[in-house]
């Protein structure tokens, strides 16, 4: 995320309205009251968010935390847990949450690499880079050898769309970046490539969810 892409983010996070804008001159508006958790967010969103947290029950790690909602409310429940943004607002409103974040490059050197039970990747964060499999090859990384990465994907049908989007505010205008989009029927595939293996996957309140499993066996979660 460059300098400018991530004050637009930051701006987004602050409440101001942004949108995504595509090559193609399509544009829609961010999901900020998903990300951000609030009271009058989605029954929808409050039920998914659980799904994406109910079988982490050890060390979790978020990838691409955002304002840290599903870290805090995996601490709420005594799970140890930390989010990672490269966005300095999402990283400060994560810990206003009393939450630990670190502000770091997802790529770059992270603590507790191949020891975390849980990796997250929610909200399409799959698409970070415009490599699935690289982000998802990340995760189980990061993942001890009998870890999972809970992953969020598109709708089934979507298939895997490549695109260059912006993000935009009335007021300011981000610089282009790649991002992918993948549908849930693709988990196999780009979870094989990256080597995970699906234990099993959901649709929660229209929400995509999967768990990738980084060693040979595993349970499923419940």
């Amino acid at each position: 995320m460059s300098t400018m892409e991530s004050e637009v983010f930051d701006r987004a996070l602050a409440g101001e309205e942004c949108w995504v804008r595509a090559t193609d001159g399509g544009r829609h508006r961010l999901h900020a009251r998903q990300w951000l958790g609030l009271s009058t967010a989605d029954a929808g969103d409050r039920r998914a968010d659980i799904a994406l947290t109910c079988c982490c029950d050890g060390p979790t790690v978020d990838l691409g935390c955002g304002p840290g909602r599903l870290v805090a409310a995996l601490l709420q429940r005594g799970i140890a847990a930390l989010g990672v943004d490269i966005s300095p607002m999402a990283v400060s409103v994560t810990r206003f949450r009393g939450a630990p974040a670190l502000r770091r490059d997802l790529f770059g050197p992270l603590p507790g690499a191949g020891r975390w039970s849980y990796a997250i990747l929610a909200d399409g964060n799959i698409g970070i880079g415009g490599d699935p499999v690289r982000i998802l090859s990340r995760a189980a990384e990061l993942l001890a050898r009998d870890g999972v990465a809970v992953v969020e994907f598109a709708r089934p049908g979507t298939g895997v769309v490549n695109r260059t989007i912006r993000l935009e505010t009335a007021t300011k205008v981000g610089e282009w970046f790649p991002w992918t989009r993948v549908g849930i029927d693709h988990a196999g595939q780009v979870a094989a490539a990256a080597g995970l293996r699906v234990l099993t996957t959901a649709d929660v309140s229209g929400r995509h969810i999967a768990w990738l499993h980084r060693g040979d066996y595993g349970d499923r979660p419940q």
